[in-house]
């Protein structure tokens, strides 16, 4: 499996794969899959700032995972929130962490801070431990922020230093 950097021939399968998280899962509170033009332009927003977007293929697109401003004031300009969306097929197979480990890394080399997670629903023991794994902390739970499939979503927030993290100036 390689780690690459997403390219706009990619859109096709990174919309299906978000797609299909869009229409069964939890992970996103997006209930519309977005179309593949709406795909293109958030992943040219994301390489715009200058901010990691990747694929993990063998031959197709088995995931991918972004890093995206945390908020748009200037104040959080060291911190990101990470996502990461794996194929239905191609999951617990190592995608996600394979992905998550590079996109960590590539948000080291631009001398980012920190790291957020905010993960769909607080049942989604697969993101939370694979953040956890990666050395995130759960720093709490937003009850029944989302509803989704009939039912109240909570989300989990996690974190992750980077680099010195706030233990350094930048």
């Amino acid at each position: 499996m390689i780690i690459r950097a997403a390219h706009e021939r990619d859109v096709s399968a990174i919309a299906a794969i978000y797609g299909h998280h869009a229409v069964h899962g939890l992970g996103t509170f997006e209930e519309e899959p977005p179309g593949e033009a709406e795909t293109a332009r958030r992943l040219n927003d994301v390489l715009a700032k200058g901010l990691p977007y990747l694929v993990a293929e063998d031959g197709a697109v088995r995931g991918f995972a972004y890093a995206a401003p945390f908020r748009p004031r200037s104040a959080y300009r060291f911190s990101v929130e990470d996502s990461v969306y794996i194929a239905p097929d191609a999951q617990r197979m190592g995608v996600g962490k394979a992905l998550l480990t590079e996109l960590i890394a590539r948000c080291e080399a631009l001398d980012l801070r920190q790291m957020i997670a905010v993960i769909g629903d607080s049942g989604n023991a697969g993101s939370i431990g694979l953040h956890a794994a990666l050395g995130f902390v759960h720093q709490g739970v937003g009850r029944s922020l989302g509803f989704k499939h009939g039912r109240w979503v909570d989300i989990v927030w996690m974190q992750r230093a980077l680099n010195a993290g706030d233990r350094t100036l930048p």
